[in-house]
């Protein structure tokens, strides 16, 4: 667990860069709260892929991507040979694929302009 809600559930956990079998796992983050995925998903379905991807600023994104990519990769072991996890935030190398793993990895508190985008409009819907 990386992030738990006030009452102790958990929000956002944090994965290996493989799966228990060996195939790598490109999403380091993963938004598991119910409530989140659920506002995330109505965001996503109005169209917020497309809507994120223009509004954020290119270099950011791309910033974030690497970081990401840089993070998730420190945990392979130097001895593995095999298939590596591969891009950045949601196994992509540029552009948005999916706003839960940038909002995940937001809440993390890394520098994604995708995952603040997220935030705010999820902050103006709740009031």
């Amino acid at each position: 667990m990386v992030v738990r809600q006030p009452d102790g559930s958990p929000r956002v956990v944090r994965n290996a860069p493989f799966l228990h079998d060996g195939t790598p796992m490109p999403t380091r983050y993963w938004l598991v709260d119910p409530s989140d995925v659920a506002a995330v998903s109505r965001l996503e379905a109005a169209g917020g892929v497309n809507t994120a991807e223009a509004e954020v600023d290119t270099d950011e994104l791309l910033a974030a991507h690497q970081a990401y990519a840089a993070e998730r990769d420190a945990h392979v072991p130097t001895s593995h040979t095999g298939p590596t996890p591969y891009g950045g935030v949601a196994g992509t190398r540029r552009g948005v694929k999916c706003l839960h793993a940038h909002y995940a990895n937001w809440l993390v508190g890394n520098a994604d302009p995708v995952g603040r985008w997220v935030a705010l409009r999820l902050e103006a819907t709740a009031h």
